[in-house]
């Protein structure tokens, strides 16, 4: 490490330290007002009085200590649950608008209820956002009875809601709801021809639960309303016969990092010629070349059981970062259509795209936001950046006595399959619990099959999350418990050694505690710390060990066996290599890719920025509109709301299409963003010239004295979809594509 980097370190490391002051200085001042001795009675009154002030004006900061207070008595009096001095900081952290990193087990659920409270009481709504409906239920419920004792209401939102349920619980106090479920819940919103069919209040105060996942890690994944269309009858099945027929290493080749795939000069020519297209990247070709591209990239870079899955028939994404199927998923179209084509499934369109919305941009429509995580640190740089949010580290409630051991490295993956065998089978032999974080369901279902041969039963998670899997993790600390799981991000419940259990806990502890394996390395740490943090909660004895080997995937992208001597790159043994050498220069590499994504993410950024620019303009002048009774007939809304929102999903399609090939445009010496910019710029200023003539037109034909209650729409062919539905767009392939060509 350098001068300059030690140097920023220490500087933000007294900032650190600076920052911790003040919230224990605030905890000292919430310790002196002890509750009590108040009866409920007084506790309630107090807690109304608080909200008087609230909406009286009386700043939220300078109620702060007498809240958290009451809160904190409250929460001991309804649940038994006394917060600890760590909630009590991270809850004031959360208030001013920080991530707070805070360990696994340290109570994040609990710290979240007091700066929730104290915002609930200027009447206008506050979300906290989880990672599943799950979590949404669970929380609402277990913290419920909380918000409730101090007067105020809560209430959570979950998939398969009425438009009047959803409005109810929008209008609570606090709402539990996951992020792209109110995500969702918005874009409904921004389609509704009637005020009353609107479900959310003005956004304004956001607790950001997994806060990593959703900020980083899921932050740029595209929402999606669609309407029923007809199909395009895209013929994939041509193009994906034609990615077979071409030779990698001769007609096409993948970039260093195999992250894509590229045409060679003699592949061009040779699928010109089965094509008969003429030049493939003429202006006029460029649907074939994007189409080819997909099958290309689906052929040899999807794989079926490691990024996606069939099962009854139907496509499933697994997603990235969690090993689980990315339930109501979807990629970019043409790379959809391009892998069921690989299948010989049915290519089903994913219907007109009626608005999007990104979770980055969608948590940017609250005026404040704050968030959570237990691991935070390692992107601190990215949180800032993007979204302005400080990392606040906050101290655990118990020292962590959890042992990280080296890495163990192997040669090959037969060698680190049978050692993972064994060190599972002997450590299970004493009952001591053991998690093993695998790298896909593939992966998983490979080891659960090899440790039934050895006599180890396991539990396999690698599925959807939701309760039953929940409860499976609750499970994995107790005695003899082997839990074979992909990665862990988003799961959300506590692994209790003994599952909670006093008499079986101390046998656990006496046995070291959770034992956590990691099969493989991710591309960033804060993955691999996410697994490691399930062992050493709350105090608890606990250890972690990673199995890799050369032929992994990421340290065969990267060539980081190039650090090892050449005698371990050409011999296989069933031996573990030195790992000192490995370890430091794998450290190196994750830094380096954590950096190369969040450069990625930010020039994708510049495509998205723009696209929710323009939609914010557009949204704004429609809602005029929708809420304008006084100068416009309730004919010409919903006329001009119709063509509005016909015009918007028109531009929405041209801008995806833009999108999907203008990577090709680097080829021509030209810089692909700014060329995108300046196609949906002259693209968007047409839409009002567009709207205002199929407006009139359409006023002239049915006359003005007409009723909108009277018009048949459908057959004056101006109803808007029958059907609508929601899904997300796994957009890792465009993320590739970026990163390729450099842009």
């Amino acid at each position: 490490m350098n001068f300059a980097s030690k140097l920023v370190q220490k500087v933000k490391a007294r900032f650190v330290q600076h920052k911790l002051k003040h919230y224990m200085d605030k905890l000292t001042e919430i310790s002196l007002l002890n509750r009590e001795s108040w009866d409920d009675e007084r506790l309630k009154a107090e807690s109304l009085k608080l909200k008087n002030q609230a909406l009286s004006g009386t700043p939220l900061d300078d109620l702060l200590v007498e809240a958290y207070a009451i809160a904190g008595e409250a929460a001991r009096r309804v649940l038994g649950m006394r917060p600890f001095n760590v909630q009590y900081m991270a809850g004031a952290a959360l208030h001013e608008g920080n991530l707070v990193e805070m360990q696994t087990g340290e109570g994040k659920t609990l710290a979240a209820v007091m700066p929730a409270y104290l915002n609930a009481l200027q009447g206008k709504g506050v979300h906290i956002l989880t990672f599943n409906d799950y979590l949404a239920g669970r929380d609402a419920e277990w913290m419920g009875p909380v918000y409730r004792f101090l007067g105020l209401t809560v209430s959570y939102v979950k998939d398969g809601m009425t438009t009047e349920e959803r409005q109810r619980a929008y209008a609570a106090d606090i709402t539990y709801v996951t992020a792209k479920e109110a995500g969702f819940d918005y874009l409904r919103d921004t389609i509704a021809m009637k005020v009353i069919d609107i479900v959310h209040r003005p956004f304004h105060y956001a607790i950001v639960d997994e806060a990593d996942s959703l900020l980083i890690d899921e932050a740029r994944v595209p929402l999606v309303i669609a309407g029923e269309v007809a199909s395009t009858g895209s013929d994939g099945s041509r193009m994906a016969n034609l990615a077979r027929e071409l030779t990698l290493g001769e007609d096409y080749d993948f970039d260093e990092n195999k992250r894509n795939v590229f045409l060679t000069e003699a592949g061009a020519e040779k699928a010109e010629q089965i094509l008969r297209s003429g030049n493939l990247y003429e202006s006029h070709n460029s649907h074939l070349l994007t189409a080819l591209n997909c099958a290309l990239h689906a052929e040899s870079l999807l794989k079926r059981d490691v990024d996606y899955m069939i099962r009854d028939g139907k496509l499933e994404l697994i997603d990235l970062y969690t090993g689980r199927v990315a339930e109501n998923r979807h990629w970019p179209d043409g790379l959809q259509a391009a892998v069921e084509a690989k299948e010989g499934m049915v290519t089903k369109s994913s219907g007109k795209i009626l608005g999007t919305i990104t979770l980055q941009h969608l948590l940017s429509l609250y005026p404040k936001i704050s968030g959570m995580t237990a691991t935070a640190q390692d992107s601190a740089d990215e949180f800032e950046e993007t979204y302005g949010l400080s990392v606040v580290e906050i101290p655990p409630n118990r020292p962590r006595i959890r042992i990280d051991h080296d890495s163990r490295i192997f040669t090959h993956k037969e060698a680190k399959l049978k050692a993972l065998v064994k060190e599972i089978a002997e450590v299970h032999a004493t009952k001591r619990p053991i998690l093993i974080g695998t790298s896909s369901v593939e992966e998983s279902d490979q080891l659960a099959e090899e440790l039934k041969k050895a006599g180890v039963p396991c539990h396999v998670l690698n599925a959807k999350n939701d309760e039953k899997e929940a409860e499976v993790i609750a499970k994995a600390g107790e005695l003899g418990a082997v839990t074979v799981s992909t990665n862990m991000a988003g799961r959300g419940v506590d692994i209790r050694l003994g599952g909670g259990e006093h008499d079986q806990a101390e046998l656990v502890a006496k046995l070291g505690g959770l034992y956590v394996i990691g099969t493989h390395m991710n591309e960033s740490a804060r993955i691999d710390n996410q697994l490691r943090g399930r062992a050493g909660r709350q105090g608890d004895p606990g250890s972690s060990r990673f199995y890799v080997c050369l032929e992994d995937e990421l340290i065969n992208r990267f060539g980081i066996e190039k650090a090892l001597q050449a005698a371990h790159r050409s011999i296989k043994q069933d031996e573990p290599l030195e790992a000192s050498v490995f370890n430091k220069k794998m450290e190196h590499i994750q830094r380096v890719v954590m950096g190369q994504n969040f450069e990625m993410r930010k020039t994708l950024n510049k495509y998205s920025d723009m696209v929710e620019e323009q939609r914010r303009i557009q949204q704004e002048q429609r809602e005029a509109i929708l809420t304008n009774k006084d100068s416009l007939s309730s004919t010409e809304r919903y006329v001009r709301l119709y063509h509005m929102d016909r015009s918007w999903s028109d531009h929405l399609a041209y801008v995806s299409y833009i999108r999907e090939g203008i990577h090709l445009e680097s080829l021509a010496n030209r810089n692909p963003v700014d060329e995108f910019h300046h196609r949906i710029i002259h693209a968007f200023e047409q839409l009002p010239d567009k709207i205002e003539k199929e407006t009139a037109k359409t006023l002239s034909k049915l006359g003005t004295s007409v009723s909108r209650e009277t018009v048949d729409w459908e057959k004056e062919g101006l109803k808007g979809p029958s059907r609508t539905w929601t899904y997300l767009i796994q957009d890792q392939f465009m993320e590739k594509k970026t990163n390729i060509f450099g842009l």
